[in-house]
């Protein structure tokens, strides 16, 4: 009976007394499965086999604390060479409860030379299985130890390769990885700073309007950088805690394919998703969380028997919270998990393979990613993206580079066609910039037409106009302005420039 628990329905061991006379049994991957007890003894009274139930439930009692299960139920199946003596079955009818807690029950089963038939069929009635096997009358000394050492040689090989599946290589690309983050890291802030956007756009964070002239190792480039001390504290404490686990599993070079894969992914749908500067190793470890989720899909009563109880509540939550925190992109931490899922049925396991499987996991990789690329670059090319178009222009700007910028925004005017008043007031400052006054002058004009309770378009229009020493209409415009933004100091402190100046020049004329 033991061995046809552990070798043919995958019990595992919890407890086995010194006479091995005694074995506790669990079925790991059901938690919904009762505790087995199988012990051989020999029955005389219904008051000792009373007794012993009793026994077995402050015994279930204990496993149950130690194997983390707050309730706990027990099947006892008693192999006894003949039934007690007396009145017995009136003990066997219901189920015993431990009255300390009511939390573990014990449901016992007799099996004696005589009437095994009858409790093979409670059994199987308990376990909601067929439990059948034949028995002969007697057996030799020397079959029950090869029935014994069957039943521990099948435990310790199932124990042996479930550890093996943990233990395909010892962690270096997760260490690694987050040496080099935290170097470049350090790296930023001696450069200008990790949160500013100069410095994260120069050392290749994920920047749509350079990506789309074609600097496309910002796909991968932006795996490296974080943004700020408490991003890489936060990325690299879970690197820390969930790199290890995927790189045993899958091997040094699965690992960093999958990490690498993963966080290129991510970029690429936050690329597609988001107009935003971002940076981070978020996709790649969200790509662990995905190469686990198809360890899960292969080996699910392992992964859940595990890793699974303390993997999926982690994921859950940081999904939930990537969702209710509006500044995390969300599109990588999402692209990040399908391409570590994706990667790990590529490659899959060490030691094993599955072409099949592992082709149309190549195929499906192959076609999201040319997919997705070309709908990010066409869609780019057909929307005209404004706020990639501003994102460009300003870091032109504050590289004082205003012919590139120039050049970025008038392309935009053309090809959009009815452009915001964003883009207006940054073509009018950079033509400002270039010298080119008629054109910014007609570009404010244009603004004012389209809003005329903009400030900061009467402001620069009342700059030109001093320019040109129209005195006059340089105040109208300031006045204008300061009424309608009279907190702006600089707006008020013209207007009284411009008063200053305008009574000498028409005593001049």
């Amino acid at each position: 009976m033991a061995h046809f628990f552990i070798s043919e329905q995958d019990y595992r061991i919890i407890q086995l007394f010194e006479n091995q006379k005694e074995l506790w049994l669990e079925k790991l991957e059901n938690k919904k499965a009762p505790i087995l007890r199988l012990v051989r003894i020999d029955l005389d009274w219904s008051n000792s086999l009373q007794r012993d139930i009793e026994f077995t439930a402050s015994n279930g009692e204990q496993i149950g604390k130690q194997i983390g299960r707050g309730e706990l139920s027990v099947v006892n199946i008693y192999i006894s060479q003949f039934p007690p003596v007396d009145d017995y079955e009136y003990v066997l009818q219901t189920p015993f409860i431990y009255p300390q807690g009511n939390k573990t029950s014990v449901t016992s089963v007799l099996l004696t030379g005589s009437q095994y038939e009858s409790g093979f069929k409670a059994l199987s009635a308990r376990l909601e299985r067929e439990i059948s096997f034949p028995i002969r009358d007697e057996y030799s000394d020397e079959e029950v130890m090869d029935q014994k050492k069957a039943a521990l040689d099948s435990a310790i090989q199932k124990s042996k390769k479930e550890k093996e599946m943990f233990s395909n290589a010892k962690p270096f690309f997760t260490y690694l990885f987050m040496i080099i983050q935290v170097a470049l890291f350090l790296l930023l802030e001696l450069q200008g700073g990790s949160t500013n956007t100069t410095t994260l756009i120069k050392f290749g964070a994920k920047f749509n309007p350079y990506i789309y002239e074609g600097e496309w190792w910002r796909f991968i480039t932006p795996i490296f950088l974080h943004i700020g001390l408490l991003h890489l504290a936060m990325n690299t404490l879970a690197l820390y805690f969930l790199g290890p686990a995927v790189e045993k599993i899958f091997g040094n070079t699965r690992f960093l394919f999958i990490y690498l894969f993963a966080g290129i992914s991510g970029v690429i749908a936050s690329f597609i998703f988001s107009p935003n500067i971002s940076a981070g190793a978020s996709g790649a470890i969200f790509g662990c969380f995905g190469a686990l989720l198809y360890f899960a899909l292969i080996y699910p009563k392992l992964f859940f028997r595990t890793i699974g109880p303390s993997v999926i509540p982690v994921l859950i939550f940081n999904l939930i919270f990537g969702f209710t925190v509006s500044i995390i992109d969300n599109a990588g931490h999402l692209g990040g998990l399908a391409g570590g899922f994706l990667a790990a049925g590529i490659f899959h396991f060490p030691r094993k393979r599955k072409p099949f499987l592992q082709t149309l996991f190549l195929l499906l990789s192959a076609s999201i990613i040319y997919g997705s690329l070309v709908y990010g670059f066409q869609h780019s090319a057909t929307s005209g993206n404004e706020s990639s178009t501003m994102m460009l222009a300003q870091e032109y700007i504050k590289q004082e580079n205003y012919e590139q910028a120039y050049g970025v925004l008038t392309k935009y005017v053309e090809d959009a066609g009815t452009p915001s008043l964003d883009v207006y007031f940054a073509l009018s400052f950079v033509e400002i910039k270039m010298n080119k006054l008629e054109d910014a002058k007609s570009h404010l004009l244009k603004l004012i037409q389209l809003d005329p309770d903009l400030p900061e378009a009467y402001y620069n229009l009342a700059l030109l106009y001093l320019e040109e020493n129209d005195l006059k209409e340089a105040k109208n415009n300031a006045e204008k302005a300061a009424e309608l933004n009279s907190s702006q100091q600089e707006y008020s402190d013209l207007v009284q420039e411009l008063n200053r100046l305008l009574p000498s020049s028409d005593g001049g004329e």
